[in-house]
């Protein structure tokens, strides 16, 4: 596996980026870091990304010597770290497929020459795994999406997609958690939502958990 590459984020905190493939594998030893620094005096958060793990200072390393200390910590921590598997939740999320709100849905086809109905048959096989959250409040970055409909993210990002809408950006899958703009293709449209800030917590999911798209229509 890649070494990780250890870099600062202003004064403000530490990045440690693995690089190589999207693997579960390297998500669990990335939640096992962040469960081992997050408890570091000196560290006020530890946030697994994709394939990265950002930490949060909650007092800035005193001299150039210090944050050298913290980043070999950092380093032995993840040399150290063994594949966490943690118990998520199952989440169901019916997803009506294409129509007016599957905007990039042909684009989808065009690409990997697939017909609709073997493009929703894919996409909506796997169980996913939520990798991390990010991008937005409550947008989950989801692991083991089928690479027959992989496709490229769009060159002109849509500037307003509303939550809920179920896209595919290369490789990965997700469903926007709230309005906002995105590069990704969009496929369909769930009810379900990620993110309701009256909600304690506020975020449906976290990682670990587990997400299965049900078929719940097909509009041509």
């Amino acid at each position: 596996m890649t070494n990780p590459e250890i870099s600062a984020l202003g004064t403000s905190g530490m990045l440690l980026e693995v690089g190589g493939e999207l693997t579960l594998e390297t998500q669990q030893r990335l939640w096992t870091v962040a469960q081992t620094v997050g408890t570091w005096q000196q560290v006020a958060e530890a946030v697994p990304g994709m394939n990265n793990l950002m930490l949060t200072w909650s007092a800035p390393p005193a001299s150039q010597a210090d944050w050298q200390r913290l980043a070999e910590a950092l380093r032995r921590a993840w040399e150290e770290s063994k594949p966490l598997t943690l118990q998520g939740r199952l989440v169901e999320v019916p997803v009506i497929y294409g129509g007016s709100r599957g905007l990039h849905m042909a684009d989808v086809m065009a690409h990997t020459g697939l017909t609709l109905d073997e493009v929703v048959a894919i996409h909506s096989a796997p169980l996913y795994t939520v990798y991390a959250l990010g991008s937005h409040p409550g947008y989950c970055y989801l692991g083991g999406m089928d690479p027959r409909i992989a496709t490229p993210r769009r060159k002109s990002p849509i500037v307003d997609l509303p939550a809920g809408s179920v896209s595919i950006g290369g490789v990965q899958t997700g469903v926007s958690a709230s309005d906002g703009p995105s590069g990704w293709n969009t496929i369909g449209y769930t009810e379900v939502r990620f993110f309701d800030p009256q909600q304690d917590p506020p975020a449906l999911l976290r990682p670990g958990d587990l997400i299965r798209f049900q078929v719940r229509g097909i509009e041509r």
